[in-house]
Formats: C-alpha cells, sequence, structure tokens
C-alpha cells in the first residue's frame, strides 16, 4: 500500500509534520505501508495537480486544501487555509475524521501530534523533541531575535538546511531521518553535515546583504533582495537589524515566483495591530495573522514591488 505525503516545502513546520504522519501512520494504521513524499510550495495559478495524489493514500500536511476525491487526510493550522470558498464548503461538509484545521495552532506539527494521540492511540513521546522545536521555529517562541538567526542548536542547523538547501532530495532524506533519529543525529550524517557549512556561510551573507537594503521607516521594515539571488533567509533577520519595527516586507526572486513576505516582530516595542493573512488574501496570497506572505509569476517582479509598498505604506504607523 502506498501513501502519498505531501507537505509545505523548504519549511522546518512542513517537513516535522511529514515525519509525525509518517510515523503515526506507522504505527496505528498500516505498518506495511510504503510512503512517498512531495513538497508543495506557493505559487501563482495552479497549485495542486491531479497526479499528485497518486498514493492508495494520500495527505497533506501543513498546506492548504485540495477538494480532490483523492484526499484522504488532512492538516493545517493557517488562517488562509482555502483556495476557495468551494474548497471551504467542501471540507465543512467532511464526515471522514481524518481531516483537522486549527488556527490557533503555532505549528501544524503539534496539531498533528495532538489529533494522532487523541483520536488515534498514538504515542509521540519519541518525537517529543521534534514536536517542541517546530512549535518554536513556527510559532516565533524565541526569546529574543538573537536567539532566532543563531546556529547553534541543531534544530536550527536543520532548519537552515531545509530552507536555505536546494537539493530536491533532501526534505524525504530528512523525513525519514527524522521519524528514528534525533536533531543532533540528523546534522552529524551525511548528507546534513555537509551542507551545514556553506549554508551558515551563505546565511551571515543574507544578513549583511539585508542591512545593506532594509529601510526602517515608521515601524516597518523593508528590504528588496530580488536582485541578489536571495530566497530562503531567515525570516528573522529584519528584527535582528530593526528591533525597532512593527512589521517586516521582503521582496524576493525566483525562477518560479516573486514573493511578497510580509511579518511581524515577536518582539516588537509596539503591538501588531493588522491581521497580515487578510492584508494577503487581497492580493491572492495568505498565511497567518502574525506572518503572511503572496507569490505572483516572477515575470511580475514589478508588481510584486509595487504591492509591497501599497502594504508598507498601510502597515506605517503614523507619525
Amino acid at each position: 500500500m502506498k501513501v502519498k505525503v505531501l507537505f509545505h516545502d523548504r519549511c522546518f513546520d512542513g517537513i516535522a509534520s511529514a515525519v509525525v504522519f509518517s510515523r503515526f501512520y506507522r504505527e496505528r494504521v498500516n505498518s506495511r505501508a510504503e510512503f512517498a513524499y512531495a513538497g508543495l510550495m506557493h505559487r501563482a495559478g495552479r497549485i495542486f495537480d491531479d497526479a499528485l495524489f497518486d498514493g492508495d493514500e494520500n495527505a497533506i500536511v501543513d498546506f492548504k486544501y485540495s477538494s480532490s476525491d483523492r484526499l484522504t487526510w488532512w492538516f493545517d493550522h493557517h488562517d488562509s487555509a482555502f483556495l476557495s470558498p468551494e474548497d471551504e464548503a467542501h471540507f465543512r461538509r467532511d464526515r471522514s475524521g481524518k481531516k483537522f484545521l486549527d488556527p490557533s495552532y503555532k505549528s501544524c506539527t503539534k496539531l498533528v501530534a495532538d489529533i494522532a494521540a487523541s483520536r488515534f492511540g498514538f504515542d509521540p513521546t519519541p518525537l517529543e523533541e521534534l514536536v517542541r522545536w517546530a512549535d518554536i521555529i513556527d510559532g516565533a517562541q524565541y526569546p529574543n531575535p538573537q536567539a532566532a538567526i543563531d546556529l547553534s542548536e541543531p534544530a536550527m542547523k536543520v532548519m537552515l538546511v531545509v530552507e536555505a538547501g536546494r537539493d530536491d532530495h533532501l526534505p524525504e532524506r530528512l523525513i525519514y531521518a527524522l521519524q528514528e533519529r534525533t536533531l543532533a543525529e540528523v546534522v552529524q550524517e551525511p548528507p546534513i553535515a555537509e551542507w551545514i557549512e556553506p549554508l551558515a556561510q551563505w546565511h551571515e551573507q543574507a544578513i549583511e546583504t539585508i542591512r545593506r537594503v532594509v529601510r526602517c521607516e515608521r515601524g516597518v521594515a523593508y528590504f528588496d533582495v530580488s536582485e541578489y539571488g536571495l530566497e530562503g533567509y531567515n525570516k528573522f533577520i529584519p528584527y535582528y537589524l530593526c528591533p525597532e519595527a512593527t512589521y517586516s516586507i521582503g521582496v524576493s526572486l525566483s525562477p518560479v515566483r516573486a514573493k511578497i513576505s510580509v511579518g511581524s516582530n515577536p518582539w516588537a516595542p509596539r503591538p501588531r495591530r493588522h491581521n497580515l493573512a487578510r492584508i494577503c488574501e487581497r492580493y491572492g496570497g495568505g498565511g497567518h495573522a502574525a506572518v503572511a506572505a503572496i507569490s505572483l509569476p516572477p515575470e511580475e517582479i514589478e508588481q510584486a514591488r509595487a504591492i509591497a509598498q501599497e502594504i508598507a505604506r498601510e502597515l506605517q504607523q503614523p507619525e
């Protein structure tokens, strides 16, 4: 039996959610199941291809809902969980008992662990460290901005490899490895270990690049790194550089998308006053109240810059 697990790509929480779901399924549903994995990214246009759902059972974790009849499991914690009102209505009608949404969770990993434990008798204790770090990373529960960009902890090294690595086979290797081994063990093993030093240097360069281009005005840290090939940077760098900012807006460019990242500073001297998911939904994006994003085709980079500047003006605080 083949189980296909689709997860939020280039995201620690997405990887960790796939780990917890896979171990739960193997232990409580079918111990002889064979797994296949595919990462999903937010981009303009159609996100889901029917060919993705090629398992006997198909699961999506930490990503938007699909109304495909072939989707059997779904776990998500985003405010913007649906691509359309029709998809939301489809979810509300579902009576399978295998599809779950709870935006109150800081990480999808914790949601999967809790649901699997309470409803299906799964014991998540062996994955407790991974679940805890997914909650810290995705929920921005660091004590300060310095801790959020520091790479001394094994989980932070794994996060760096997940977000900035460019090996398409790496996520699947991590998902298999983390089902059986600790974060500290995984970062010592090839091919993860080989990635860490060059990516740590890239991380330092990203900090310096953002330092050169960021502008902090009226509570908003705005930066455009679309001309620097800088995607997958640590989203807390703006708050490390601009601790006075309440919000950050970043524009980046990759071969598949022009991206506008909109976030709020967990350590800001002033409270967040806006739901960022709702703002980004106006432009076809979404996310959480505290962090969200918009993706456009890469050739629409100028439109992305215009949208980013428009959002910056909305978020800027009065003099």
